[in-house]
């Protein structure tokens, strides 16, 4: 076996050394993302040859030597102290917020990659609020710079150089799509300007113009990252080369020949094949030996064929495959922690208290949420928290038919419902969900769930209260037409004009005498143009068959008369109702309580 130390060779004689900061990769998706990332890795096999970079599990090492091959006069190597950069390889909000440590971000710094053509979009706006959600420095790898109008591809050079060559019009048009992504962020309260006009990374972001097609203004983000890393970074990248390891698991799989194993970035610290580990996992933490410690073989080989090779130790920061007995109950996004020469009561009750640190609050009633990793969970109740959405049961894993019993005990039919986010719903779950009434919700965008939630819960409202108006009898004021008598009694037929309010079939009729209400008669039927209608609405004029009355006795052609409002009624409308009905029968509806009031000061109420 060999041996691996991704960031030894920096350690001074105290046994400290600066490990390489994390990166990760953000996005709206067909943004290029990975385009990026491929762009890179090939950029360091090109410039540094075979070996230049280390291939890890889940994440590319890219030494300082090679950073500033690629960037050439851009970075002067004897400038830095930090060994170089360690691309998270699978990009995303997924991996960004399965990476947690000790209840922050994993990630160091990140990269916000953003289309100049289509600017902001939603998984834009996410990326940003996790970001600075987690206080993660970042900057904006402005891509596809390459699909201006015009442009003439500078393969691999700087951007200024590029930019340089290029017509006054490219020029121009790129210019107005910049300073759009600048004005995007500037909405959502981030200063950014051109990174080489940036004068203080701390309070202003940088945008590095960048296309991962053509290779042009890539020198430009390795020397933003290394220069931001090595000013803002350095003293947070001083780790115990011979302190145990601490890590995060990224993912949990078989691996042909080990069993169950685990993806991890280790962030701190050595882990050795001979260590016992202590494992997040979704019951009691998992105390387990390490079986072997896998990484790729070279990066020429492994783009061929996924082949490891076993390792003696690896050291921060890398990431590497453990395989060890009992990790099926591993949980991604959850801690990893060598025992070293410490008590393993006092490990174990320290990734117990990451875990709680990583837990939701629950509430005793709400929404029933499902996520793929801790980090998930945890970005979901933030966003479900901000919107005021209550959580009754939170936990990683596909939606079972235990999770669709829980929802469907609810006390309101609104929390009748599972959040699932980038998990499967298992077919007996849905069943279930058909069966007893759950609705579920699935998405890999957190806001999307969160909107989706919110619009379901308006339109049931929204049906509520149409119900509810459908039932309840509405406030009318209508005067009765000179010379529009059709028929005397039985029923009257008359011509009236809606003054305020809403007229509805079936209305009781009355007339005030003063401020005490006489009931007349019924509506019985409404006519508009000789075609039957359910209601008539303030400033329409219609016949109306009113059961009760004669005209010429009880009600004459001129009078005002009203539709009567029950005081359960009136109390409903003036308490719940005043958002939901139009302003004149609002108003119809404040008339009509004053007249009862003046006879009794608490009717309605």
């Amino acid at each position: 076996m060999s041996e691996t130390h991704t960031d030894a060779d920096a350690a001074d004689a105290t046994g400290e050394t600066l490990r390489t900061p994390i990166v990760a990769v953000l996005g709206h998706v067909d943004h290029g993302k990975t385009s990026l990332l491929d762009r890179i890795r090939g950029s360091t096999v090109i410039e540094g040859e075979a070996g230049a970079i280390t291939q890890h599990i889940g994440a590319t090492a890219v030494p300082l030597e090679t950073v500033s091959e690629i960037a050439g006069s851009l970075v002067d190597p004897t400038d830095f102290d930090l060994p170089g950069l360690l691309f998270i390889d699978t990009p995303g909000h997924h991996s960004f917020s399965t990476l947690r440590s000790r209840g922050g971000a994993l990630a160091d710094i990140a990269i916000l990659v953003i289309d100049v053509n289509d600017g902001f979009q939603p998984q834009t706006i996410e990326a940003i609020d996790i970001l600075q959600r987690t206080e993660t420095p970042f900057v904006v790898a402005a891509n596809k710079v390459d699909t201006t109008p015009g442009w003439n591809p500078q393969e691999n050079t700087p951007i200024q150089q590029s930019y340089d060559a290029q017509s006054d019009r490219a020029r121009s048009t790129l210019d107005e799509r910049l300073y759009d992504l600048i004005g995007d962020l500037s909405d959502h309260d981030f200063s950014a300007d051109m990174y080489w006009r940036v004068q203080n990374f701390a309070n202003n972001v940088g945008v590095v113009p960048v296309s991962a097609e053509t290779g042009e203004g890539v020198p430009d983000l390795l020397t933003v990252l290394m220069g931001l890393s090595q000013r803002y970074l350095k003293d947070a990248m001083a780790i115990d080369v011979d302190g145990p390891g601490a890590g995060t698991v990224l993912e949990v799989k078989e691996q042909k020949g080990f069993g169950t194993a685990i993806d991890v970035v280790l962030y701190d610290g050595t882990v050795t094949a001979d260590d016992t580990i202590v494992v997040g996992g979704t019951g009691d933490p998992i105390v387990t030996d390490v079986r072997a410690l896998l990484q790729p073989r070279p990066l020429a080989e492994i783009r061929t064929e996924k082949r490891f090779e076993e390792v003696d130790s690896v050291t921060a920061a890398a990431g590497l495959k453990i395989a060890a007995p009992d990790l099926d109950d591993a949980m991604a996004g959850a801690p990893v922690r060598v025992l070293g020469n410490r008590e393993r009561e006092d490990v174990v009750t320290e990734v117990e208290a990451e875990l709680a640190a990583l837990g939701v609050t629950t509430e005793e009633q709400g929404v029933v949420v499902k996520a793929d990793t801790l980090g998930s969970l945890e970005a979901l109740a933030d966003a479900f928290g901000e919107a005021e959405i209550p959580i009754v049961r939170a936990e990683v894993g596909d939606v079972a038919p235990r999770d669709v019993t829980v929802a469907s005990t609810a006390d309101e039919e609104r929390h009748e419902t599972v959040i699932a986010f980038s998990v499967d719903v298992l077919d007996d779950a849905a069943d279930r969900a058909d069966t007893e009434g759950v609705r579920i919700f699935e998405s890999d965008v957190i806001y999307r769930l969160v909107e989706e939630y919110e619009e379901f819960i308006e339109e049931r409202e929204r049906a509520q209260q149409d119900a509810i108006l459908d039932n309840i009898a509405r406030p009318a004021r209508f005067r009765l037409l000179p010379d529009h008598t059709f028929r005397q009694n039985d029923p009257a037929v008359v011509g009236v004009e809606v003054m305020t309010g809403t007229l509805k079939q079936n209305s009781r009729v009355v007339n005030f005498e003063g401020n005490q209400p006489e009931r007349l008669g019924q509506v019985k039927g409404i006519q508009e143009q000789g075609e039957d209608v359910d209601q008539a609405r303030a400033g329409e004029r219609v016949s109306v068959a009113i059961d009760g009355p004669t005209v010429g006795r009880q009600i004459e052609e001129g009078d005002e008369l009203w539709s009567e409002i029950p005081e359960k009624h009136a109390k409903v409308l003036e308490q719940e109702l005043t958002d939901d009905i139009p302003a004149d029968e609002l108003e119809a509806l404040h008339v009509y309580l004053d007249k009862h009031r003046q006879r009794d000061p608490f009717w309605g109420k």
